[in-house]
């Protein structure tokens, strides 16, 4: 199980289960409390719709990247990502890609083979 755990994939690893744990506690307050959520998102005012907006365009980059790089890497199931981006939390889903894709780096330099450069 511990095969191929670099630190950085642990940091990635950490980061998404932070993502989680925090994104997750807004959620079911929200819920609890009976908000509009999508409301909450879009009508709060200029901050809120500021950070909506730098949030989706970072899932669109972040998105881009998972399934260049997947396809690059041959990680499998790169679309479940994007998956949980929308059922869970970008904050969740992004890092455990990153974490995923240090694995593989990692996997194949120990193998010898190196990945190349921007070729899907």
């Amino acid at each position: 199980m511990t095969r191929h755990w670099t630190p950085l994939a642990l940091v990635f690893l950490g980061t998404s289960i932070l993502g989680l744990v925090g994104t997750w506690a807004f959620n079911i307050a929200s819920i609890l409390e009976r908000r509009d959520y999508l409301g909450d998102w879009l009508n709060s005012g200029p901050s809120v719709s500021s950070l909506t907006t730098d949030l989706l365009i970072a899932v669109v980059a972040g998105s881009i990247l998972i399934v260049v790089e997947a396809r690059r890497l041959g990680i499998r199931h790169s679309w479940l990502y994007i998956v949980l981006t929308f059922v869970v939390a970008f904050a969740f889903a992004f890092p455990l890609f990153l974490a995923v894709r240090e694995r593989k780096l990692e996997q194949l330099r120990r193998d010898g083979i190196a990945p190349l450069p921007g070729k899907p």
